[in-house]
């Protein structure tokens, strides 16, 4: 599958040669359910079949359907899916993405991306990677707080000590001893007693700290998500010791995931330790933005802050998650015409103003709507006032 923290940092979904297709749909983790995940699938495939033959002719629609046709007769694909599907295609571009939520089935052509349900995964702030490590491997896990999957280490990390240490690492004493045999004949054989303690605490130490610089590099800094070390008590300091990620948060998971008897357990002593950050992080989001509102620094007025985002005036831009809001807005000057997100031009507002945050190096956040401090399904904080 592909890395949507990776795409996203690269920008590959702000280069989108129109048309764009987008499909968005819940899916299912087990039998018998996700039976019926790749017939919802080919209806949504459809759907944009439908959308585009409004205005492409048949020979430019078919080289863009291809890749989504044949995704939906993967079997094996169908057999592994999480709780939600994101596949976006266009002129050279395919990029499938398993969600660890679900989300609302979408099937949109426009001249970008639907890329709000993903923004929403990316901007929230419950998301976490778990390190589980002991003397010998790695596992890595990344979650929110409703699930929790393993995933593969990227190219460049250790996933053991041989791995990483290599020719570095410690030979174990041997010796050898002969043991009686068949018609009382001796044959030597060799023996390891393993090093000694402060050798092993020396290798344990070497592979913690490659394993750091590598998860750093390749899951953490692309990512930007706490990390939480899950090992037994007396890998903890050593690990913390060596460890120069500031993404590492001080909490630690006092087990190894393998003496769990199950990832939903790791998953509910994981969000022990991440709830409180994340509701903190809420509760400081709506606070500053009702301070910036009461100096004249914040707005919810849809209008006008389409206007500030394309002035580069917006700091903070929160967007309700179950909103939609179809229509389009003109990027030079910010004035926004509603319509319906079944025309091929048509994306939601919200998704469109949530890129140019972004591009324009603002901080965006989805918000769940019970936290929402608005009505109107945005809230702005402004970098300075008008």
């Amino acid at each position: 599958m592909n890395s949507l923290d990776k795409d996203f940092t690269a920008g590959l979904m702000e280069n989108c040669n129109p048309p764009c297709l987008s499909l968005y749909q819940p899916t299912h983790r087990n039998h018998p359910d996700n039976q019926q995940d790749p017939i919802r699938f080919k209806n949504l495939v459809k759907a944009l079949e439908e959308s585009l033959l409004q205005q492409f002719p048949s020979d430019e629609i078919q080289p863009l359907l291809e890749p989504f046709l044949a995704l939906a007769d993967d079997r094996n694909f169908w057999n592994c899916t999480h709780d939600g599907l994101a596949v976006l295609g266009a002129k050279g571009i395919f990029r499938v993405y398993k969600l660890q939520r679900p989300v609302a089935e979408l099937a949109v052509v426009a001249d970008s991306f639907h890329t709000k349900p993903l923004v929403r995964i990316l901007q929230s702030a419950d998301r976490y990677q778990i390190l589980a490590v002991n003397r010998h491997k790695i596992k890595l896990f990344e979650g929110n707080r409703d699930a929790l999957d393993e995933i593969e280490p990227a190219l460049g990390v250790p996933r053991t000590l041989t791995e990483a240490l290599g020719e570095e690492l410690t030979e174990p004493h041997q010796t050898v001893a002969s043991y009686g045999g068949v018609g009382g004949g001796h044959s030597p054989m060799h023996h390891t007693h393993g090093g000694k303690e402060s050798e092993v605490d020396s290798d344990a130490e070497r592979f913690f700290r490659a394993v750091d610089r590598a998860v750093l590099e390749h899951h953490s800094q692309p990512s930007g998500l706490p990390l939480i070390l899950a090992a037994l008590p007396e890998h903890h300091h050593i690990f913390h010791d060596v460890s120069h990620n500031s993404f590492l948060i001080p909490e630690s998971i006092d087990i190894h995931p393998d003496a769990l008897s199950s990832t939903d357990e790791l998953r509910q002593r994981a969000w022990q330790l991440i709830e409180p950050r994340y509701l903190t992080r809420l509760t400081a989001l709506v606070e500053d933005f009702g301070n910036a509102r009461s100096k004249g620094l914040g707005d919810d007025d849809l209008t006008q802050v389409a206007k500030s985002v394309v002035e580069g005036r917006v700091a903070t831009l929160l967007i309700e998650a179950s909103r939609e809001i179809p229509g389009r807005i003109n990027a030079t000057t910010g004035e926004i015409a509603f319509d319906d997100l079944e025309h091929p031009q048509v994306n939601d507002l919200l998704d469109d103003l949530g890129e140019l945050v972004l591009k324009m190096g603002g901080q965006v956040v989805v918000v769940p709507s019970e936290r929402m401090p608005t009505e109107t399904g945005i809230a702005v904080i402004y970098r300075y006032s008008d």
